[in-house]
């Protein structure tokens, strides 16, 4: 699987690691500032060693691992979940935020039975859809 590697690039490793679907989406997340190599803001050239802590936001969710191999090939989900350790905060982070998004009402779940097409416009807002 590649993992005599010495160094990586990251946006190859979180597609590696399968953090990401695409390698375009860890390079466009990296770019976006959603990814910290070591407490600081990462380029998608950053290349990790093993024993980097990586900070990152996935979707609304918020990781913090630190690598414990590297890879520059996309395998399997047990070999994936092998090159990397999520620390103890970081998973009871992502239980509380799991717990907080099941508890919350859906979107437009107060507006009533049937929404009017106005209150169909607010729902589409807040969704973020645009025309």
């Amino acid at each position: 699987m590649g993992c005599t590697v010495e160094r990586v690039r990251i946006d190859k490793w979180l597609w590696a690691a399968r953090f990401f679907k695409t390698r375009t989406n860890a390079t466009e997340a990296v770019a976006g500032g959603r990814v910290h190599v070591n407490g600081v803001r990462a380029k998608p050239s950053k290349e990790l060693q093993v024993g980097d802590t990586i900070e990152l936001t996935v979707g609304e969710m918020p990781w913090v691992i630190e690598v414990t191999a590297l890879a520059d090939r996309r395998g399997s989900a047990s070999v994936a979940a092998t090159l990397y350790a999520e620390t103890d905060e970081s998973k009871a982070r992502r239980a509380a935020r799991v717990s907080e998004r099941r508890a919350a009402p859906p979107l437009g779940a107060d507006l009533g039975e049937r929404p009017t097409k106005r209150d169909r416009r607010r729902i589409e807002e807040l969704q973020g859809h645009r025309r």
